[in-house]
């Protein structure tokens, strides 16, 4: 394996990055909304969605964590294989692509949860024009 196997990562690792701190601003976003729109009105549907709003938010922090870790695994990959400690740094590199599954797999869920949020809102859409 060379340098250039984990530097390859660098620049998707660097985007998924942005996507995930995208999705934790929205979800910011969302939840301040959520505050100054429910505080009287539609209690149960804000409940659901405080509920979905903390899975979310825990999600997103465990796939910034499992990024964060990928791309740093992938640096110090990088950094043994420069040092030519080629055992190391294709160990290092694989525990980086698991990471950075694990993230993946997180993102995956989180998304997941998102969609049942918003079919919440939209079952108290229909409710409402019922």
């Amino acid at each position: 394996m060379t340098l250039t196997t984990p530097a390859l990562l660098f620049p998707a690792i660097s985007l998924l990055l942005l996507a995930y701190t995208n999705r934790f601003l929205t979800l910011a976003q969302l939840i301040r909304k959520l505050v100054d729109e429910e505080r009287d009105r539609h209690q149960d549907v804000a409940r659901k969605q405080i509920v979905l709003l903390r899975k979310r938010i825990s999600l997103t922090k465990r796939m910034q964590v499992s990024g964060v870790l990928s791309f740093l695994l992938c640096t110090l990959s990088m950094f043994a294989l420069f040092l030519s400690l080629q055992l190391l740094g294709m160990a290092l590199f694989g525990i980086s692509l698991l990471t950075l599954s694990v993230s993946l797999v997180y993102s995956l869920w989180e998304v997941t949860i998102s969609t049942n949020a918003l079919n919440v809102q939209l079952e108290d859409l229909e409710t409402g024009y019922q």
